[in-house]
């Protein structure tokens, strides 16, 4: 199982093979005894790509993440930010 640093890596290499420009991606984790979150900041052009239709992309990344960060009790979220 991962660490969250090793999560947050996750996150960041699957959004970063999604999107047209990489380089603007940034990722802000906020933890808390309960939860980490991570917000992913990116270009709007690529919103849609990482979002995907119907929302399925940016839910298999919330699984995949919550997966990854299920080593300790807290629960791991991905938001995404225009």
């Amino acid at each position: 199982m991962a660490t969250v640093d090793q999560t947050e890596e996750l996150v960041r290499y699957l959004v970063t093979s999604l999107v047209e420009a990489p380089d603007a991606v940034e990722i802000t984790k906020n933890e808390s005894e309960e939860s980490v979150t991570f917000e992913v900041a990116l270009d709007p052009a690529d919103i849609g790509k990482v979002i995907g239709r119907q929302g399925r992309i940016i839910k298999a990344i919330r699984t995949l993440a919550r997966a990854a960060g299920s080593t300790d009790s807290r629960q791991v979220e991905v938001e995404v930010l225009g």
